[in-house]
């Protein structure tokens, strides 16, 4: 199983559907709330939720549904990755709710070379992410450089670091 790409195996315009989806559950919105230090009661208290918003109930916090689709998106794009250079824009577009499941995908907007290093190459995403009903929630436009294959064949291949067993 292929876990991120190198440079020349991106192509402008493919799209990568991530998979499975993922279920969120009301422990996984109050657990990120909780380690992220986000105590707003749109989130954590139901009772608020119900009586003061528009929505009747909890919102799932959208930096949750941003990080959960990045993770998604990392066997497809950045599972080789040199580094995350930027997030350009990230769009919550409708809200996500206890029990929705959110799938991914991402598409290769651009591709360019690296000026200084032959080893390596930008590549410019647009990740999209959307719930049961296929209602777009969450988009975000991000920078990767990622290797090409002589990079990766310089350092090992496909498990850099990888150990062999002692067989005794």
């Amino acid at each position: 199983m292929q876990f991120g790409r190198y440079f020349e195996e991106f192509e402008v315009g493919a799209v990568y559907k991530h998979w499975p989806g993922k279920t969120v559950t009301e422990y996984d919105d109050h657990l990120f709330c909780l380690i992220t230090m986000n105590h707003h009661p749109l989130h954590m208290d139901s009772h608020y939720a119900e009586e003061t918003t528009d929505f009747g109930k909890n919102v799932v916090v959208g930096n949750y549904i941003y990080s959960l689709l990045l993770g998604m998106s990392v066997p497809d794009i950045s599972g080789k990755a040199i580094a995350n250079l930027e997030v350009e824009s990230l769009r919550h577009i409708k809200p996500t709710f206890h029990g929705d499941t959110i799938y991914g995908e991402t598409e290769v907007l651009d591709k360019t070379p690296s000026k200084s290093r032959d080893d390596r190459g930008v590549v410019y995403v647009e990740t999209r992410g959307y719930n049961q009903h296929g209602t777009v929630v969450c988009t975000f436009r991000r920078k990767v450089m990622v290797p090409t294959h002589a990079y990766g064949q310089a350092r090992g291949g496909e498990q850099p670091g990888r150990p062999e067993p002692i067989l005794e």
